[in-house]
Order: C-alpha cells, then structure tokens, then sequence
C-alpha cells in the first residue's frame, strides 16, 4: 500500500449553482462544453440518479449542511436560511479537529452565525439575514414584476456573478497553493453560482455556441402541463412570457456558455489540487444545488420536479471512488454529510437519511433507495414531493392529482401516467408503490399544513404581508460586494 492511500484524504467539493444534470459532455449531450468535469468523471464515478432535496437554492443548501429534509429542519423556504441549526456536517468535521473552509456562495442566514466552518473566505449569504420574502406569500401571492428580467439580462459580457465566481476560483487556488494545506487533513466547500441567471455570458464562452444551433426545450409550442399546481408555478414565475424563439435561442446559448464558464473555473480548481500534490489522496465531488429548466415544458428557473430542475449532477473521484463508472441507485445531496463524515473520520450521524458516496460507488444497484425532493416555496399554492425508484417518477401534490411518469420510456416526462393511464394496472400498482415510499419517508398533507403554519408565523416576525411584498424583493442574490454597497446605502 502506498502512502497516498494510507494518508489521511482531504474532501474537496465543488458546487454549481443552477446546473441542470444533462447539461456535460459526460452525460451525452451533443452541445455543451465541459472539459473538466468529463475528466472528472473519466477518473471517478458518476451518479446517474441524484436529486435535491429542495428545487431551491436556500432550502437544498440547508439540507446539504444539514443532512436531512427539508420537513424535518424547517427550512422550507428562501426566508428560512439555515442559521448554524441543526448541526452541520461542517461543524462535526470541526470539532474532530479538521481545518473545514467555505469559498464562495453558502446561502444561510450570515456570517454572523456559528455555521460550523473553520473560515468562511467571500461567503455569500442571504440578502439582509432574511432572504426572498416575497416567496412566503404562497395562500396570497401578489404580481412577481421581477420575471421580466430573466429574458432581458440574456447578452454577452460579464456579469457580477461571473466577477464574483473568478474571485472564488482565484480564492481557491491561493488557498489550495499554501502550504499548510498540507500540514493536516482538510475539507473544502467552494461554491461557484454559475451557470445560475443572469444569463450574461462572457464572450469567451459565448462564443462556442450559435444560437441558431440550439436545441429546442422539450415541448415548445405545446403550452403548459395539464396540472392545476404547475400552472400555479408557471402563471407565478411567467418567465416564458418573455421569450420569443430567438431569444429562447440566445438564452440556451448564453446558459451553456456560463456553463462552459463554471467548468473552466472548476477545472481550475482542480489543476490547483494537483499543482500542490494532492489530487491524489483528495475525494473530489462535484454537485449543483438543483437544475433549471431552461424552457422545457415551458418552464425556466427550477421549482418544478422534472428531472431538468430536481435532478442534479454529480460526480466523485479520488480514493475509495471507482474510476470510468455510473451508479444508478438514487442519491442525494443529503448523502454529502455522510459521505464527509466517512471520509473524514467524524462520528455516524443517527437518524439522518444520508449514506457516503463512496459505500454507493462501491456497492450493486439499489432500487431500494428512494429519490426523494420536496418543494414550499415561493408560485406554490400546495406542497410538492418527489419520490424515484427504478423506472419511476411518482410526484405528490397535497390535495391534488398526482403525475406519474416511466423515465426508461418517457425520458422527458410529456406522458403522466396518472393522468393517462389509471385504468392500467402497472399505473395502479406505480401509484400505490408512490405513496407507499412517499409514506415511508413523511406523511405529506401533515408536512403540508406544517410548512404553511410555519410560514404564516414567519410572515408575522417580517411585519407582515405588505412588508413581504416591498422588502427584500429580487430576482438573484446580490454578491457580497453588492450587499456591501446596499448596507452603505449605495447604488449598485
């Protein structure tokens, strides 16, 4: 045995914002760009069936640190940023004596709180310590003005999110490049926003994609899906409103440029790993914190349970990970918490539904293991839940039909089965296997009457819905040179 696999192993992840699973040239896409994640996933293993817990930055970020869902900590929603409760993985890491250090995006409450990190370098959290209050008035949702700028930031040149996601590589490297780094075992959470809008793309990456070569989103032209809870989300986020075929085009060309852009900050990332000796005895992974729909089914953004936004990549690589394999056994972001504390020697977390990567990497596929996904925030008027298992999609709506959909025949989920197919029965014996799962993991209309009591009271501690409707209101979170400049009382 060499001494690379007897030295304790470094935990290096990497996050995107934003970045929908099919979305790499290691996926088979015929279009997109990624270099370094391809490489990644040539010397690791792929994950083919990862979800979030949440189709939302805030609550999938507070799972992730957490380690469990959303209906178990309460963080249901972008005005509920974790606050440094329950105790991370991070803080476990912590007290068992291992430098853990975020660069880059977090999306909790603030700096202020004990988050569980040894340093946070250019952390960017929630606008004000509240976050996006609007989303709290799901029973009485007002006009969501800020849609339109989702088509019309569409363009070549930078943005403050591309500025912000250069400081976080830069960032990185000098940490990696120092030598302490190789004093005592570490973990690592940089954490870029792209692809995440505004789909401001630099010209360099721009440039590799024409617009008229784009591919179309699943179902363009044929309006909406014929569910009640969808048209909810869609009549709230209206983003396609404002996107004709040509800039539908510019906007899919400028989403896998930014794309492109991440993975070239990424692989930066980790060209600095090597340059310091230690790619080899670091686990790398790689994740988004949810996917975008980018106009399938007429839906941009997230918030939605098609594959393109619960679904995320994920990719891992380093000891203990197999290389040039893919996993098929569902996976979650809640399994980084597991797989941290495997890793690094921290104590199992009891009761927390996640497993380490690198025991599921390992192991025959597990059609047992549920993909699970919830969502309570903002253009919903009821909860969604999302359960997978082998060839299945089952999704709940409390008090609504439910969608079923077959993934092996139906990739691009346009046929419900629930909708189509009752009389059927392998549709029959889908559903009820569906809510089974669903069962086993929480009791869905309890959860749903949770979250909106829970909200309520949160709409009372912010003063109220008209105060929800005026402060805080946005469409991406300033970067903190922004938030600075807020503070200050500036103009950005």
């Amino acid at each position: 045995m060499n001494s690379a696999q007897t030295a304790p192993v470094n935990f290096l992840i990497i996050v995107a914002d934003e970045h929908r699973k099919d979305a790499m040239g290691c996926a088979g896409h015929p279009i997109v760009r990624t270099p370094a994640l391809d490489a990644l996933a040539a010397r690791g293993t792929m994950f083919t069936s990862a979800y979030t817990p949440s189709p939302m930055c805030v609550p999938a970020r507070a799972a992730l640190a957490s380690g469990d869902w959303v209906h178990r900590t309460g963080h249901w929603d972008s005005a509920t940023p974790y606050a440094g409760s329950p105790r991370s993985w991070m803080h476990q890491l912590r007290d068992a004596g291992r430098e853990v250090v975020s660069i880059g995006k977090l999306h909790f409450r603030s700096g202020e709180e004990d988050n569980g990190f040894s340093e946070e370098i250019l952390p960017m959290h929630v606008v004000g310590g509240v976050g996006w209050a609007i989303g709290l008035l799901r029973e009485n949702p007002p006009p969501y003005d800020s849609a339109a700028e989702l088509a019309g930031d569409v363009g070549t040149g930078s943005s403050t999110y591309t500025d912000y996601d250069l400081a976080i590589t830069r960032a990185a490297e000098d940490w990696l490049a120092d030598p302490k780094r190789r004093d005592r075992a570490w973990a690592a959470f940089v954490s870029l926003v792209s692809p995440h809008y505004p789909l401001t793309c630099p010209e360099e990456w721009y440039s590799l994609y024409d617009p008229a070569e784009m591919d179309l989103p699943v179902g363009y032209g044929e309006g909406l899906p014929d569910h009640a809870e969808l048209r909810n989300i869609a009549a709230f986020f209206n983003y396609d409103d404002y996107f004709d075929e040509r800039k539908m085009r510019e906007a899919k060309a400028a989403y896998y440029g930014l794309t492109s852009f991440m993975d070239y900050c990424a692989g930066r990332v980790i060209k600095a790993l090597e340059a310091g000796g230690q790619l080899e005895n670091t686990v790398v992974l790689y994740v988004s914190d949810h996917g975008d729909m980018m106009g399938d089914q007429g839906f941009w953004t997230k918030q939605v349970m098609y594959e393109a936004s619960a679904g995320v990549p994920m990719i891992a690589a380093g000891p203990g990970i197999p290389a040039g394999q893919r996993v098929a056994t569902c996976t979650s972001l809640t399994d980084i918490a597991a797989t941290a504390r495997e890793i690094c020697g921290a104590a199992d977390g009891t009761g927390l539904p996640g497993v380490s990567l690198r025991h599921i990497a390992s192991a025959p596929y597990d059609e047992t293991r549920t993909g699970f996904s919830e969502y309570h925030d903002g253009g919903s008027k009821t909860g969604a839940f999302m359960v997978r298992w082998g060839k299945w999609k089952y999704v709940h709506y409390a008090g609504l039909q439910p969608q079923l959909f077959d993934l092996e025949a139906d990739p691009h989920e346009q046929a419900d089965r629930a909708a189509d197919g009752v009389d059927d029965p392998e549709t029959r014996a889908a559903l009820a296997e569906g809510l089974r799962r669903l069962h086993a993991i929480c009791d869905p209309e309890a959860v749903n009457a949770r979250a909106f009591a829970d909200q309520r009271r949160r709409i009372g501690e912010l003063g109220g819905e008209e105060a929800c409707r005026t402060a805080y209101v946005f469409n991406h979170t300033p970067t903190p040179a922004e938030q600075d400049k807020m503070r200050e009382g500036s103009p950005l």
